[in-house]
């Protein structure tokens, strides 16, 4: 059997979306059956990299340094969103994935 995993902003949004497509089974961090996960994020699950971590010259920067635009944008995993992020990371990475619903706002699709 293969899966749809549909990934809402909040774990409100994801019981709702659970309860019209059928999917009953309580998991942690999800909810699962129909021929569907359902999971949320929780906040940002991600964040933008601290200024220091692009070099020491940052540790205490000043206005006239900005604006700092890295080559490379650096992310990390919120100390709060660790857990659910993990989820995340797991159900994605399934085999019996094969496809992903963005059901969040806007602002939360990569």
């Amino acid at each position: 059997m293969s899966y749809r995993l549909v990934v809402s902003e909040k774990p409100s949004v994801a019981m709702a979306y659970a309860k019209v497509l059928g999917v009953t089974n309580r998991k942690d961090g999800y909810l699962e059956g129909n021929g569907y996960l359902v999971s949320w994020c929780v906040g940002h699950l991600v964040e933008l990299a601290p200024p220091n971590t692009y070099g020491e010259q940052y540790v205490k920067w000043s206005i006239a340094d900005l604006p700092i635009l890295p080559q490379k944008w650096q992310y990390l995993v919120s100390a709060s969103t660790k857990k659910q992020f993990g989820v995340l990371k797991d159900l994605m990475n399934r085999t019996d994935v094969d496809s992903i619903v963005c059901a969040t706002d806007a602002g939360q699709c990569g």
